[in-house]
């Protein structure tokens, strides 16, 4: 005698299958959403405050552009240090200082 169990799921568990595969796919793609927008803010910041342009911070979500971003922003000279070097010396009296300056007077 031979028993045959075979598994035949009726319509409705087979929408409420569905919608929960709808949901999960849709919770991934929240949360992705949330990640890559919370990712681009954090990196807009760090650019600016580096003293680039924050935009350029965007370019981390692109892959291999974003590890070489990493790299330029690791190893390279931050337009911000490079201000304070030059107000450094203007201060010691090395250097003209910043900004635009008044034509000399003649007498």
């Amino acid at each position: 005698m031979e028993s045959h169990i075979a598994f035949h799921a009726s319509g409705e568990e087979e929408a409420i299958a569905a919608i929960g595969s709808i949901v999960a796919v849709l919770l991934i793609l929240f949360v992705g959403l949330v990640y890559t927008v919370v990712k681009a803010i954090v990196c807009w910041k760090i650019f600016a405050k580096a003293g680039y342009a924050g935009a350029l911070g965007l370019l981390m979500l692109i892959p291999v552009v974003g590890v070489i971003m990493a790299f330029v922003l690791a190893f390279g000279q931050w337009p911000i240090l490079r201000e304070l070097e030059h107000l450094k010396q203007w201060h010691a009296g090395t250097r003209t200082p910043p900004g635009p300056q008044p034509p000399a007077r003649t007498p």
